[in-house]
């Protein structure tokens, strides 16, 4: 299997972990739509959530942020939360099946309005999205729509995975700027070619700053905000969210945040982001380390499977 000469070396773990993966996505990718949707979902929600400390995760960030939630309904986000990573895994190795469903999508809010204003003023656009029910779900129906929608992503540590990871994701649409010195420069001249940019900033970044995300302080990249300021370009929040069918989609657009520092502009978006996910618990990636809270937080979480 090739990788690039700087990619990082895999491990045993990495190669096992990637044969497991592969084989479970093989396997889904015989079976109709639907259907390879919801196992997928039950699958990592009932078998790999528990073995991986998925559950002990999404409680562990819970108390912290929302300690008052009903134990019930912690239970069902600690299930829920997994389905949901399930479905969006298999649906971006689904292709054209999981585009088809992606375009039908409907847009609300007021960001499309500024998108299309954007558009037509030849303006390259900032889209910030986060990892809330699918986020490619976005991309795959502004690129339908016409849009020259580029992303910005991360390497995974697991190359073995990386690799028909980024050939899945690549399908649905590209460009696709890997983040880095080379990709960084391409990204660089698709905006100033007035492109739009689909970049996920909801995860913890270490040089980033501490502003505001369910009341706590945790570090977050300011790039979309800068990078909208350096370019002029419009900075747009817009997440792609499961409908409760758990096969489609809907798209909100949120509108767009004024100029002004990267600081505020970052807070905005945070703000926006964190509004539409106490709307939709079960949606957004609880299972990410996003704040980086005392070891005791995580420690002292009980697990109850009942």
């Amino acid at each position: 299997m090739s990788q690039p000469k700087d990619a990082p070396v895999g491990t045993k773990t990495h190669y096992a972990t990637n044969l497991f993966l592969k084989g479970a996505i093989g396997l889904a990718l015989t079976l109709p739509y639907a259907t390879r949707v919801r196992m997928m979902g039950w699958l990592v929600s009932t078998v790999v959530a528990p073995l991986a400390g998925y559950h002990r995760r999404i409680r562990s960030n819970l108390n912290f942020v929302l300690p008052d939630l009903p134990e019930s309904e912690v239970k069902r986000l600690c299930k829920a939360v997994p389905d949901n990573a399930g479905r969006t895994l298999i649906e971006i190795y689904s292709g054209q099946a999981f585009v088809e469903r992606a375009i039908k999508a409907p847009i609300e809010g007021p960001g499309l309005a500024k998108l299309e204003q954007a558009r037509a003023e030849g303006r390259p656009v900032i889209l910030v999205t986060g990892h809330m029910g699918n986020y490619d779900a976005v991309r795959a129906n502004l690129i339908h729509r016409g849009h020259n929608m580029g992303a910005l992503y991360r390497r995974m540590s697991n190359p073995y995975f990386n690799e028909h990871y980024v050939k899945s994701i690549s399908k649905i649409g590209t460009p696709m700027f890997e983040q880095g010195r080379k990709g960084m420069l391409e990204m660089v001249r698709h905006i100033k070619g007035g492109g739009v940019l689909g970049i996920l900033t909801d995860l913890y970044h270490y040089y980033g700053e501490d502003i505001q995300f369910f009341g706590k302080k945790t570090r977050t990249s300011l790039i979309t905000a800068e990078l909208a300021l350096k370019y002029n370009a419009a900075l747009i929040p817009v997440y792609g969210l499961r409908e409760p069918d758990g096969l489609n989609f809907r798209i909100v657009a949120q509108d767009e945040i004024p100029h002004s520092d990267p600081i505020t502009m970052t807070q905005a978006v945070n703000d926006g982001l964190e509004r539409l996910i106490r709307e939709n618990l079960e949606q957004w990636f609880w299972i990410h380390q996003r704040w980086k809270y005392p070891d005791e937080n995580f420690k002292n979480v009980k697990i109850n499977e009942e």
